[in-house]
């Protein structure tokens, strides 16, 4: 091991430790372990010297860590943070030769006013539009839009595998958590041919940004600069993988701020986001449906693909409230539906990596038998996410997902097939769900790259 100066301060992963803030309070060993069952952070040193540090004598690049940023959240004094990424934003910004275009993930909506005191009608999604106007972004998009996109995809390869079930290694799990995507990289290799193939709608949202969007506004992609607020610090790794650069060949997504970074890149421009008449979100990729916003929700994405599934199967619509079994805060979700024409199908609903373990294991031991799994890394979903505003002493995930699935209840269209601005996505440039232009966009391999990087990583088990 290179031995590291404390005052030092490494950047080259989403989670940051600043040493001289700790005050050994084991906060997140305790969430690291108990929670997550992960154990990344541990006691180190001995007497005076005693201090909180990777487990194992490791250094987060080194460890297995899942980005999930649980301990950010509840460390009380911010020795741990997301890393910071805000200047780099702030420089694409004050290009004038580069069009900056960012997304916002569902979960964002139903947070980001919090740290602002805002409530009601003064925290609506079109206020935090109108603020992310005035900072200077050219064209302001929903992540929505691509986790209508992301439907399709998985919805499609879900029934694709379904209807070959001999081929396929079981169940399909969800792979829009890139918290999770490590999870099982580093846990359980041997079921990482489970993970459906599609990206995640953060990625999606890039490809098309910088292929399809660029073409229509005739914009070079290597000139556009793809923002995502997100409510996690995975994505920060996810969007630097080298199998996601599939638009032109640079990043898809050039950089990734949590809700935290948003809201203080709108109090450093002093931009109250309260007091601005609401906007809208920009066309096409502006689009979402209630099927997409509930993606912030345990069970979300689950319940969205289920919708999607079922009229690929039938062609007809099932009740949009038809799955309410997948919903609800409770961490670990079964129930068995069945659609004409295909048959039973068996689903799993979890969220926290700890309950993800106990799901991962009853399926080892063959207790737990499914088709389809969704996986969100932190307990109550992106909802709860690493990269969301902190209160000490509340868990304010379960309030947020209420939020989410409400807005599904008066969303006008609660179908990822009946977005139209997705179906002229496909018409116009994708032509088919797991097509060829689809496939090369829109799915990625997850076997391609390492979670830890190889040669110095000892099994600590």
């Amino acid at each position: 091991h290179v031995h590291v100066a404390r005052g030092y301060t490494d950047t080259s992963t989403p989670l940051v430790r600043q040493a001289s803030k700790c005050i050994k309070c084991m906060r997140c060993v305790q969430i690291c372990e108990k929670v997550q069952t992960m154990g990344i952070w541990d006691l180190a040193g001995t007497g005076s010297r005693t201090t909180v540090d990777v487990s194992g004598n490791r250094t987060l690049k080194t460890s297995d860590c899942t980005f999930c940023g649980q301990c950010v959240t509840h460390c009380p004094t911010g020795a741990l943070t997301a890393r910071d990424d805000t200047v780099k934003v702030l420089d694409a910004l004050a290009d004038p030769e580069i069009t900056t275009v960012v997304q916002i993930a569902p979960a964002v909506r139903v947070a980001w006013a919090e740290s602002f005191g805002l409530t009601g009608k003064k925290a609506a999604t079109g206020k935090m539009v109108a603020a992310l106007r005035r900072l200077g972004f050219d064209y302001v998009f929903d992540t929505n839009f691509s986790a209508d996109l992301t439907i399709m995809e998985e919805g499609s390869e879900f029934l694709e595998r379904f209807t070959h079930r001999d081929r396929y290694h079981w169940p399909m799990f969800t792979s829009c958590c890139p918290g999770w995507v490590r999870f099982i990289k580093s846990q359980f290799p041997h079921y990482v041919d489970c993970l459906s193939t599609a990206k995640s709608p953060q990625q999606m949202f890039g490809a098309v940004a910088k292929t399809y969007f660029a073409e229509k506004i005739g914009v070079d992609p290597h000139r556009m600069f793809v923002v995502s607020i997100m409510p996690c610090m995975a994505k920060k790794s996810e969007c630097a993988l080298p199998t996601m650069r599939d638009a032109c060949g640079d990043p898809d997504v050039d950089a990734v701020l949590t809700t935290r970074e948003m809201d203080r890149l709108f109090r450093s421009d002093n931009i109250q986001p309260g007091d601005l008449p609401e906007e809208a979100f920009d066309s096409p990729l502006g689009t979402g449906t209630g099927a997409a916003v509930i993606f912030g929700a345990t069970g979300g994405v689950m319940d969205a693909a289920l919708r999607s599934a079922y009229y690929l199967v039938t062609g007809e619509n099932p009740d949009p409230d038809a799955f309410t079994a997948v919903r609800g805060n409770k961490p670990w979700k079964e129930a068995v539906f069945s659609i004409p024409g295909a048959g039973e199908i068996r689903v799993a609903v979890v969220s926290g990596l700890g309950n993800t373990r106990k799901l991962m294991k009853a399926l080892e031991s063959g207790q737990g038998r499914y088709d389809f799994v969704e996986v969100m890394a932190c307990p109550g979903g992106c909802a709860g996410g690493g990269g969301q505003p902190i209160h000490d002493g509340e868990e304010l995930a379960g309030k947020r997902e209420d939020a989410l699935w409400k807005l599904d209840q008066k969303a006008t269209i609660r179908f990822s097939h009946e977005n139209p601005e997705i179906q002229s996505l496909y018409q116009e440039f994708l032509e088919r769900p797991l097509g060829k232009k689809s496939h090369h966009l829109l799915h990625t391999d997850h076997t391609t790259w390492e979670v830890v990087e190889k040669g110095i990583w000892l099994d600590s088990n």
